[in-house]
């Protein structure tokens, strides 16, 4: 085995590392809840704490990354993220367990703009896309964090000990992967890996497909179930179906969007992704039956597949920004989508209804298509006027 298919390997494990710590988290919300007595509405104020933590993780990653390297970040930060999982199951009180969040959020967020930096010096390395698996190994962490929280609950473990087993778990995976993890460190001194500047023509172009289909990603997993209650009027051993259909698709279609993008190039990828996003919408909003429905979230899953990670593979070759500080410009545009797409949803719906509230996300894929069909130069800012 050649050292480069190593790394790939050993990169691989920290993606699903990743993954592996959030669906952990995640399968155990509702005990957390009934831990601490929590109503709907508090619950909701103490889930915010992830979001506003990976808010104050973007700068830091940004800048942290470009100042001292992905690598020292990623073995620092993975340690550090592992045992903060345990620390979420054994917080004694709400004032305990925010700040725990904040920074579990925090971490993930700077995990994830290190560990993208060093997938793509390794895509350079290898020359060929394969940013794609990699997020792809990340959701397929999810369901493998989900299977194992359905397990650890039938044994009924509680969540520390749970999340304990889970820490045990990634920390041998980044003792396996560390010696793996390049040097990556620039030698610039200046503050150039602060975030807090104007993304150029092709990051905000980037920043803005990634918002839509972000918001779109986030739209799907926080409504998709209750649209086959309430829409498609499913039955209830049925009502996960969108959810499921979804998910693997968007899990699946991230191993395929390397392969396609090595054919037929990002761009072309993007809007095909948008053109699926929007079709699939629209049959589910049109024809809102158990089947078609299912189908229809399929096309969405496979659409949204490719958004991040390609957005990620364009974004990471700036010529005006070093990666990590592009990584963290479109992260943190897209990341309002993810924010901004769920409570819209709600939104319209009280307004008009769930069905007017999809159709209306559906316009995302059109926008995604829009903005990778328009003066497509932007995507190509590293040639010369005369390769144009």
């Amino acid at each position: 085995m050649n050292y480069l298919l190593k790394r790939r390997i050993a990169l691989g494990s920290m993606f699903f590392f990743i993954g592996l710590c959030f669906a952990s988290w995640a399968a155990r919300i509702p005990d957390i809840q009934a831990k601490f007595q929590l109503s709907e509405g508090q619950l909701g104020t103490i889930l915010l704490c992830l979001p506003m933590g990976s808010m104050i993780g973007l700068p830091i990653a940004g800048w942290s990354v470009h100042r001292y390297g992905s690598r020292i970040v990623i073995l620092i930060g993975s340690f550090i993220y592992a045992l903060t999982l345990p620390l979420i199951g054994l917080a004694p009180t709400i004032w305990v367990i925010v700040p725990v969040l904040i920074l579990f959020g925090m971490l993930g967020n700077i995990m994830n703009i290190s560990l993208n930096t060093q997938a793509l010096g390794l895509e350079d390395q290898m020359g060929k896309s394969i940013l794609a698996s990699f997020h792809g190994l990340w959701s397929l962490a999810g369901f493998t964090g989900a299977g194992i929280g359905a397990a650890m609950i039938f044994l009924k473990f509680s969540p520390a000990a749970h999340y304990a087993v889970v820490t045990l778990i990634s920390v041998v995976i980044v003792l396996f992967a560390q010696k793996f993890v390049l040097n990556d460190k620039t030698d610039s001194e200046d503050g150039s890996g602060l975030v807090l500047k104007r993304p150029d023509d092709l990051l905000l172009r980037i920043g803005l497909i990634a918002f839509l289909g972000m918001m779109t990603e986030g739209c799907m997993f926080d409504w998709s179930g209750v649209y086959f209650k309430k829409i498609v009027l499913a039955q209830p051993e049925w009502v996960a179906l969108g959810y499921v259909c979804f998910m693997g698709a968007m899990a699946s279609g991230r191993f395929l969007t390397d392969k396609a993008t090595a054919r037929f190039g990002r761009v072309p990828v993007l809007r095909l992704s948008g053109l699926m996003i929007f079709v699939g919408l629209l049959l589910s909003v049109a024809f809102p039956m158990l089947w078609v429905a299912a189908v229809g979230f399929l096309l969405v899953g496979f659409g949204v597949a490719s958004i991040i990670p390609v957005s990620y593979g364009i974004a990471g070759r700036s010529k005006l920004y070093p990666p990590s500080v592009a990584l963290a410009l479109v992260s943190t545009i897209s990341f309002f989508g993810f924010l901004l797409g769920p409570p819209l949803i709600g939104f319209v719906a009280d307004l008009f209804n769930l069905k007017f509230s999809f159709a209306l996300i559906a316009v995302n894929g059109l926008g995604i298509v829009l903005l990778s069909s328009i003066r497509k130069q932007v995507f190509f800012t590293d040639q010369k006027p005369a390769e144009a």
